[in-house]
């Protein structure tokens, strides 16, 4: 029996995590178990189309299961595609991808407010992305240059990445979400990795920032509710 309440399924990939991202342990303060699915890289998941891969997560997340894991998620919000086929492949509950959350943010909203998105990829988050996990298909985003320092270690899956660099990329992104729609009132970030960046964001734009993390500790807190 698994030690780790939540299994997460992680993209073939080598760029570097730092804390904070998904794939870094330290991120957590629950124990998960991380499993790679084989061909998912995020080439395939970002720019094709993933649910070409859904017996690979299928095979994959139901391994995890049967090592005990009671609540799965995955390591892309671009799988937000797959929500409802993996849930029900796996029998436990899922959580796709960071997006999800924007139904619950925009409910905290005052009237008149939104949440807007950061992406890695602006051309490839579509409508029916956000539609899949309930969200608005309209919903305002902003992405990150594809030839910049965050997308090429993605897509390029490069050994190494200017963190820097892409910290900068991240709150220029984020000032030109919430300057492009007067009301955005709050920001989910949809990919994983730029959950190490989101206080940066928070404190550049004066919203407050979603990420994987926060999604994934509410998600953990009832799977694993405190005792008092």
């Amino acid at each position: 029996m698994s030690q780790a309440p939540i299994g997460i399924l992680m993209l073939e990939t080598n760029f570097p995590r730092p804390p904070g991202d998904i794939g870094h342990q330290d991120t957590w303060t629950f124990p998960v178990l991380m499993r790679k699915v084989g061909r998912a890289s995020a080439r395939k998941v970002v720019l094709e189309d993933p649910r070409d891969l859904l017996d690979d997560f299928v095979q994959v997340g139901r391994e995890l299961v049967a090592e005990g894991c009671i609540g799965l998620a995955t390591s892309c919000g671009f799988l937000s595609l797959m929500q409802a086929d993996l849930k029900e492949a796996f029998g436990v509950p899922f959580a796709s991808s960071p997006l999800m959350q924007l139904p619950m943010i925009e409910a905290l909203l005052p009237n008149g407010q939104c949440a807007g998105v950061l992406t890695v990829s602006k051309e490839s988050l579509s409508a029916a992305h956000f539609c899949a996990v309930g969200a608005r298909p309209d919903t305002d985003m902003a992405g990150l240059p594809r030839d910049g320092a965050f997308a090429s270690a993605i897509f390029e899956d490069l050994p190494s990445m200017d963190f820097e660099a892409c910290r900068r990329e991240m709150i220029e992104a984020g000032k030109t979400l919430v300057t492009s729609a007067e009301n955005i009132g709050a920001i989910v970030l949809e990919c994983t990795n730029m959950a190490p960046y989101a206080a940066d964001v928070s404190k550049a734009t004066g919203r407050p920032v979603y990420s994987v993390v926060s999604f994934l500790n509410w998600f953990h807190a009832g799977l694993v509710p405190p005792r008092f």
